[in-house]
């Protein structure tokens, strides 16, 4: 395979985060994942193990934009009440079937629902940039106990690899959180540990065009849309690179975890 053009025509995103015209946009766009859970839990990637250790003195914690569950799973150990909160009924559906000890519901990283200083952690993975960042800041304070936390984290392909990037590009998968972002969040929250971390995840080429199933833009796209899609996808994947169907690829991802604490 031969990266070289790659790496010249298309140069990595500078953003902390996605950006939206107005809340009317990040809305609609958030609202995409009403569908599609059950593709997103089979490919979409679990967290590292030292991410969910971020909070693990915490005996009651809250998942916000819980999706199907991924990172409520690993919060799951004896001792521990994990309770959950997503809009898409779609979502909490394939939660609740893989993850019955969870306590989940219907609610918004702005009002999860629960009562005032009733959790000892707040945590949010592959959320906080479709929210309300200053109104969500304000209700992890609202709910979190006095000396409680309030975790964020990511999951990004990695596009430092020339390939991933412009897979990321064709597939509309954004790697709209630059290397080294740090996300909004507002007072009284303070940062006290981040963690940055490179592993690979082993996919088929079938993957591939699944994941670009699961990503915001394709939700929302037209048939004519999709369609384009998965050509240049089967271009760039099996004439430009050279794959074969069912090839066993290892995908780059960087997760990034911020703690934060009340200052």
């Amino acid at each position: 395979m031969s990266f070289g053009p790659e790496q010249h025509r298309f140069i990595p995103s500078k953003k902390n985060a996605p950006g939206f015209s107005d809340e009317t946009a990040r809305t609609f766009t958030a609202g995409a994942f009403q569908a599609g859970a059950s593709l997103y839990d089979d490919v979409r990637p679990s967290y590292p193990f030292a991410v969910s250790e971020l909070v693990t003195d915490a005996t009651t914690v809250i998942d916000v934009g819980a999706g199907s569950g991924k990172l409520a799973a690993d919060l799951l150990t004896p001792g521990r009440t994990v309770f959950a909160v997503d809009p898409s009924a779609d979502m909490l559906t394939v939660l609740k079937q893989q993850h019955s000890a969870v306590h989940a519901w219907r609610a918004t990283a702005e009002a999860t629902g629960v009562r005032d200083s009733s959790v000892d952690a707040y945590v949010s993975a592959q959320t906080w940039h479709w929210v309300d960042t200053a109104a969500a800041s304000a209700e992890a304070d609202r709910v979190v106990v006095p000396g409680g936390k309030l975790m964020l984290c990511w999951n990004t392909l990695d596009v430092s690899h020339p390939w991933v990037l412009r897979y990321s590009r064709i597939s509309h998968s954004g790697d709209v959180h630059r290397e080294g972002f740090y996300p909004e969040v507002y007072a009284p929250w303070s940062l006290t540990e981040e963690l940055r971390l490179r592993w690979f995840q082993e996919v088929t080429t079938a993957d591939l065009f699944a994941l670009a199933k699961t990503r915001s833009y394709w939700l929302r796209a037209s048939d004519t849309t999709r369609a384009k899609v998965e050509a240049n996808l089967r271009w760039y994947l099996y004439e430009r690179l050279g794959f074969e169907e069912g090839d066993r690829i290892p995908l780059p991802y960087r997760t990034d975890a911020f703690l934060y604490e009340r200052a």
